[in-house]
């Protein structure tokens, strides 16, 4: 036995989302995006997909009970600096999930509301969408729907900049503490984001759009890399500011690369940085 002092951590994370077996979105994205930042990187599966390019050919849910035993072995031992969260496709998934972050009294957690792929498939069924409205919304430091979600989750369409603003505010009145609102499918050369916050503040972030077919696992990469930046004890801007930088960059780095015959990923390794270490406390 050797004598070595333990005087450090990694930056953890824990994805609890759905498989793609394609690699391009759900947990193989958040692993890759939480490696390349220096994270040291966890999953509690969801669901499993048969996916790839060209769409989802089908799902198969996890167990509750199944998912609350792989967040309660990661939780015990290893610990969690940050949670991401995923597809989460039923009602009885979503409990599951808010069960054991009040078990655990998890923080950081960034929620993802997946709710259809880029290739249009319907990943969540209608009953779970207000089961996780209600119960996940209050217990997320952020929630980061894109365009198309969060019309889902307030009943209208979005046009323009001024109905994102109202819709994220609508979505804090439903308990989110604060919203990045992705407006990455209004038309146009630029693409806003809006970050906003129940204290009030308010961010909007543009960037020119970057001209790719390979965009698949972008909403899994930005929510996981903004979970990174929090386990390694960022404010919430900078966490989101970082998130998308690494994501534009990924973008750009894997605009001319092809895989497969439809939708590609991005280049999470463009700039991998080696793992982060925290003093132990």
């Amino acid at each position: 036995m050797n004598n070595i002092s333990l005087e450090f951590e990694y930056p953890r994370v824990l994805s609890i989302a759905g498989s793609d077996s394609g690699g391009g979105a759900g947990i193989q994205a958040d692993l890759k995006t939480i490696a390349a930042l220096g994270c040291y990187g966890m999953t509690a599966i969801t669901a499993l997909t048969a996916q790839n390019t060209l769409g989802v050919r089908a799902i198969h849910g996890v167990p509750p009970e199944m998912l609350s035993h792989q967040i309660d072995a990661v939780v015990e031992d290893i610990g969690v600096h940050a949670v991401k969260i995923g597809m989460l496709h039923a009602p009885e998934i979503v409990m599951a999930v808010a069960g054991a972050i009040d078990r655990h009294a998890l923080r950081n957690v960034v929620l993802d509301p997946v709710m259809v792929a880029t290739s249009g498939a319907v990943l969540i069924a209608n009953p779970a969408i207000e089961v996780l409205v209600r119960e996940l919304f209050p217990r997320a430091a952020l929630v980061t729907p894109n365009l198309d979600e969060a019309a889902l989750l307030v009943g209208r369409p979005l046009h323009n900049a001024q109905d994102m603003e109202l819709a994220a505010a609508e979505l804090l009145e439903r308990g989110a503490h604060a919203v990045l609102l992705k407006g990455g499918h209004l038309p146009g050369d630029t693409v806003i984001d809006l970050l906003l916050t129940s204290g009030g503040a308010k961010h909007w972030m543009q960037a020119p759009r970057i001209p790719s077919a390979n965009t698949h696992g972008t909403g899994c990469t930005l929510s996981s890399a903004i979970a990174a930046g929090l386990a390694l004890g960022m404010p919430l801007l900078d966490a989101v500011e970082m998130a998308r930088a690494y994501v534009r960059a990924a973008m750009v780095a894997g605009a001319a690369v092809k895989t497969g015959a439809g939708g590609g990923p991005l280049n999470h390794g463009h700039a991998p940085v080696p793992m982060r270490l925290k003093a132990l406390v």
